[in-house]
């Protein structure tokens, strides 16, 4: 049985804690209900879901319809992106997005969990796309700094368009979930 648990937000699910420790480590668009769920109220499809490690929540990710900003049948994953991950005691690729390594390999929780969450959840035929942009809050710079550039060296990730998306100025990057999941599973899934 896996350590990890990836759940669908519900209503029902006690997030006070994580809410409270997302806030602390400023990831500010984590920290709440109304900044993680309820902003997506008016998206034609959405879901958010948390990442559980041993019974507690470590990390959220949400996707949605995207085809206000880009063409019919595309989607926004890898949206509110967070995962502490100081809190996974004993785990061998226990280092987030920090490395090149465990980027371009995909041996960290978000490519391990979050992003196939998302894959799974869309349309199989869809076009697939995360944003990123350079502010300083939560991990959005560090996105756009190094976890973009080191999957398009993959050709995981493709830039396509600059937008203001959300009151923001955003990269648009093109996902191939195809090749995103092949290497995934040569990789090694967790």
């Amino acid at each position: 049985m896996s350590d990890f648990e990836i759940v669908p937000w519900t209503q029902e699910l006690n997030l006070s804690d994580f809410y409270k420790e997302a806030g602390r480590r400023g990831f500010s668009n984590n920290s709440s209900q109304r900044m993680l769920v309820d902003c997506f109220r008016n998206e034609r499809e959405k879901q958010t879901w948390l990442l559980y490690y041993r019974g507690e929540a470590i990390g959220s990710v949400v996707a949605h319809s995207f085809d206000d900003v880009m063409e019919s049948n595309s989607y926004r994953i890898a949206a509110r992106t967070c995962v502490f991950t100081d809190r996974l005691k004993g785990m061998t690729y226990a280092n987030g997005l920090r490395g090149i390594y465990v980027i371009t390999k995909h041996q960290n929780p978000t490519a391990q969990f979050l992003i196939p969450a998302c894959i799974d959840w869309c349309p199989p035929d869809a076009k697939l796309y995360i944003t990123s942009n350079e502010l300083e809050a939560g991990t959005q710079q560090r996105v756009h700094k190094i976890f973009g550039p080191a999957l398009e060296k993959t050709g995981v990730m493709k830039p396509v368009k600059e937008v203001n998306y959300r009151g923001t100025d955003q990269t648009v990057w093109q996902f191939d979930q195809d090749l995103f999941l092949e290497q995934l599973d040569f990789a090694g899934r967790w």
